[in-house]
């Protein structure tokens, strides 16, 4: 690890990231480390830096995409931020509450405004209950529609993801995967949040569902007025549905900006190779393809200074010295790189 005197941040402010509309949710230097332990009294020996400092803003009503290659952080970010997993330091504000310092009980609460839909629709849904049990938990554990009305709300939530009412008596292997992911919708509308993660909604199923599920999530976050954080590691789909895209490496984020302006005009270095390996549906256009050069550095001991100057092409020596700071570098467009002369 570097000592702190040999790294810097480009700036010791806050990162003020601006949405639009209200801000629903505001994460501040958020952190997620594992630790490592070893020995014969199993001491803490190092941490793994899954999540390292990142902040943003998502307005209400907004879809924002989280993006980047396996081991980015991504998934440990939404869990952290819905407090699936607990944060090792920073802040999330849900509606100017830090959730991070509520206690189990008051939580609670929280929990039904703070959704999640998982990766895996078939790992994430008890083999054991009936969709109608899967959907109707949140309900019975928040006290909402008793009696018959719990059994009229489940009915229109399966219509609503395009399921029928008779199948809430079945099992979840009854149902192919792409059913089996509307179960799981269904079952994160079930207590009307206003914010969901969808962590990968779609990568776990076959290319022909995925356009599916996806106009699905649209349809209803357009109808609902749903708050949405889409992680996904697809650039074309999270260009399609999201209105800004955050993209994130080694546990930290390297650029912010609207959809369109992301893949149209990169300014990271990292978003650049990241949009030159996503293939084009158009076979008359030639896309350079950047190749980064070896494997994703250990959270365990990342690079120091800028995470992704090891594979960066543009490396320059001061970006081993200095942690830069995400700033802007056109409206509503920023970057985490200490160099201006690029992109």
């Amino acid at each position: 690890m570097t000592s702190p005197t040999s790294v810097q941040s480009a700036s010791g402010s806050r990162r003020n990231m601006p949405t639009t509309g209200d801000t629903l949710l505001e994460v501040n230097n958020l952190e997620k480390y594992f630790p490592i332990r070893g020995g014969l009294l199993s001491r803490v020996v190092g941490n793994v830096k899954a999540v390292n400092d990142i902040s943003f803003k998502i307005g209400r009503g907004e879809v924002v995409g989280l993006v980047g290659e396996s081991g980015s952080g991504k998934t440990t970010a939404g869990r952290a931020i819905l407090r699936l997993i607990e944060p090792t330091g920073g802040q999330v504000l849900f509606n100017g509450t830090d959730v991070t310092k509520l206690s189990k009980g008051q939580m609670r609460d929280y929990r039904r405004e703070m959704q999640i839909i998982f990766q895996d629709p078939f790992a994430s849904l008890n083999p054991r209950m009936t969709v109608s049990d899967i959907i109707g938990e949140a309900m019975q554990i928040h006290n909402l529609h008793p009696g018959k009305a719990r059994v009229d709300r489940i009915a229109e939530l399966l219509q609503k993801v395009g399921l029928r009412p008779e199948h809430m008596r079945r099992y979840p292997h009854e149902f192919s995967g792409g059913q089996r992911q509307r179960i799981g919708i269904a079952r994160a509308l079930a207590v009307d949040p206003a914010f969901i993660v969808a962590d990968e909604p779609v990568s776990a199923l076959d290319v022909s569902i995925q356009a599916q599920v996806v106009n699905l999530l649209q349809d209803l976050q357009e109808e609902l007025g749903l708050t949405v954080l889409f992680i996904a590691h697809d650039l074309a789909v999270v260009e399609y549905i999201c209105d800004r895209i955050i993209v994130m490496y080694l546990g930290r984020i390297m650029e912010i900006a609207p959809s369109r302006e992301l893949n149209n005009n990169p300014k990271h270095p990292y978003t650049e190779a990241l949009l030159s390996a996503a293939p084009v549906p158009d076979p008359t256009i030639k896309r350079q393809r950047i190749i980064l050069e070896g494997d994703i550095p250990s959270p365990i001991n990342p690079p120091s200074g800028c995470v992704f100057r090891t594979r960066c092409r543009y490396a320059i020596a001061e970006c081993a010295n200095v942690i830069p700071e995400l700033r802007e570098v056109a409206p509503n467009h920023f970057k985490a790189c200490i160099r201006d002369d690029i992109l």
